[in-house]
């Protein structure tokens, strides 16, 4: 039995070793990149000395751990972590189905180039760029928004000393950048759709909107929860540039945008805490892999075919 399953396998090798050779470049890189690093997960249980490297310096064991979680910045960071990400999540999704469905229902040959060209040329702005637009809005002198809330209402808008406004803002921001490539992919869902489907609704008396609900929501159901597991998976991941250029790090601000990943990346510039560093960056990675391996049990509860595996 094994003889004969392993000359399925050579064949197998054989028959389709162009798209293996093909695909080397990039299983090399995530061995390089992915799993070499993780031999550095150990600094997390050890107090890092530079001059002693990783192998040299003592163990601690949890004490990187104990340190973070027992810190006074430790709640708020979690809490902005988890709690934005979810709130991305949900807006991201749901901007992305309904600009797919414009796009599909309303968009017609002649304007879908253009509409899709509009709306996806955002995602391709560095976040760098995307916060010194921001700024040019926002600024309480010089912004052209600012200016005119002032000019209207008489009353000076400081967005950038109020965190309760960012709330609002940093999902408007992810929303117009990543929305365009979002919306793609659910837009790529809705094109294998069956015309004759629409075609016999339209005949049953069916509206728009009862075709977009009985049809083309359960099309791109199987979509949704998978980007949603993998989006779960990183909800402890929070996107650097989002929260750390957007609001161009301002120590005002921290009580919203201050999440993991920015946290992290002081520790390690300002701090040089190597080890907490690490043992955070362990923490997000297990949280994320169990979240993932969680909401694709419960996704195969509700239908066997939307898990990932």
């Amino acid at each position: 039995m094994n003889v004969g399953v392993s000359r399925k396998k050579r064949k197998r090798f054989i028959s389709h070793w162009q798209l293996i050779v093909m695909s080397l470049p990039a299983i090399i890189k995530i061995f390089v990149f992915a799993y070499l690093p993780m031999v550095g997960i150990i600094m997390a249980f050890k107090d890092f000395v530079p001059t002693k490297g990783i192998m040299g310096s003592p163990w601690n064991g949890f004490d990187n751990f104990k340190f973070f979680f027992q810190s006074a910045d430790a709640w708020r960071i979690l809490r902005n972590t988890i709690g934005l990400n979810g709130l991305l999540i949900i807006v991201e999704l749901l901007a992305g189905v309904f600009f797919a469905l414009l796009l599909y229902e309303v968009a017609g040959k002649r304007t879908l180039k253009v509409y899709q060209s509009v709306m996806f040329f955002p995602y391709f702005f560095s976040w760098v760029l995307v916060g010194l637009m921001l700024t040019t809005l926002l600024n309480p002198s010089t912004g052209l928004l600012s200016t005119l809330i002032r000019k209207m209402t008489g009353y000076e808008v400081a967005f950038y000393s109020e965190p309760l406004y960012w709330l609002i803002i940093l999902p408007l921001v992810a929303i117009w950048k990543g929305t365009g490539f979002s919306s793609l992919i659910y837009y790529s869902a809705l094109m294998s759709i069956d015309k004759e489907l629409f075609e016999a609704a339209e005949i049953d008396g069916a509206t728009k909107m009862q075709s977009v609900r009985h049809i083309s929501i359960p099309f791109l159901a199987p979509m949704m929860v998978m980007l949603t597991i993998l989006a779960i998976g990183h909800i402890m991941r929070a996107d650097f540039g989002l929260f750390y250029f957007v609001p161009r790090n301002v120590s005002a601000l921290f009580p919203v945008t201050d999440v993991l990943d920015t946290y992290v990346f002081r520790a390690l510039t300002v701090n040089g805490d190597f080890a907490m560093s690490s043992a955070v960056g362990v923490f997000q990675s297990v949280v994320g892999f169990v979240l993932i391996l969680g909401t694709n049990r419960v996704a195969k509860l509700f239908n066997k075919e939307y898990g990932l595996f």
